[in-house]
């Protein structure tokens, strides 16, 4: 049940047609872990607590600092030095107190992946490197939980939604991150952002996005990324979508799986 309170907060969201008061209390009901309280997680964070989601967690080891706040607008100046997991939850907490926050100040990793993830409906992955991007898109199938993943880069983004461990109207498991990028590029191909840059309005766009994504994957209206890849051109102001499908060699729920746990994933 919504409060009263709760009917005015999200009055303009139970007007819509497409969510009215079941996908609110669907929102209110709903748990969600992001992974990374960054450049992506933070207004993912935001959006997700405005519209209502009952739980939120927020995976990261990390500490506010200074170069932070041109992209991560959930944490503020004062905030430099505290744990972005602390800052988040105040910042949460003063925009909506019916959000219930959990904050795991730790670095995901292959033995504390599935008891994570195996908490929460739905996972948002905003990390900025292959290693973890491939450890939560394998947790998530074998914790048969929907994953939304982005990556950012200078003035581009891309987006997509992983459903590996269902099947689609043919009967067949939908594609997994590996059949999308079968290998991770070689160390060193991909720069990082402090040495690359990034666009800080971007990330705002993109982390919005998966926030759109996730309550409408919560709610149920409308058509959503699993198979496709949405990408974003910033110099260009160019949306583009590409469909995948799943690969029958991939290593995951191809035709002959060889990963069984995430045993791969540990040094």
């Amino acid at each position: 049940m919504l409060s009263p309170d709760e009917l005015e907060r999200y009055a303009r969201h139970i007007v819509l047609r497409d969510v009215g008061g079941p996908g609110q209390a669907a929102l209110k009901r709903a748990s969600v872990l992001v992974i990374g309280a960054g450049g992506l997680g933070a207004p993912a964070l935001m959006y997700l607590a405005a519209a209502g989601v009952g739980t939120l967690g927020v995976v990261d080891d990390d500490v506010v600092s200074l170069s932070n706040l041109q992209r991560q607008v959930i944490h503020t100046t004062p905030d430099i030095g505290r744990h972005k997991v602390e800052s988040a939850a105040e910042r949460i907490s003063a925009l909506n107190p019916h959000v219930r926050f959990v904050g795991h100040a730790t670095w995901l990793n292959a033995d504390n992946a599935l008891s994570l993830i195996g908490d929460y409906d739905l996972v948002l992955d905003g990390s900025d490197n292959f290693s973890t991007r491939y450890l939560v898109s394998d947790a998530c199938f074998f914790a048969k939980r929907p994953l939304i993943t982005a990556a950012l880069g200078t003035f581009d983004g891309s987006l997509t939604t992983i459903r590996a461990h269902e099947t689609n109207e043919q009967g067949e498991f939908n594609p997994t991150y590996r059949c999308l990028f079968p290998e991770a590029p070689p160390p060193g191909t991909v720069p990082a952002c402090a040495e690359a840059g990034v666009m800080g309005a971007l990330a705002g766009v993109l982390g919005s996005m998966m926030a759109l994504e996730a309550i409408r994957e919560i709610v149920g209206f409308g058509d959503g990324l699993v198979g496709r890849l949405l990408m974003i051109d910033a110099r260009a102001m160019r949306f583009e979508t590409l469909r995948y499908g799943r690969d029958p060699a991939n290593p995951l729920n191809g035709d002959g799986p060889v990963i069984a746990d995430l045993s791969a994933h540990r040094d």
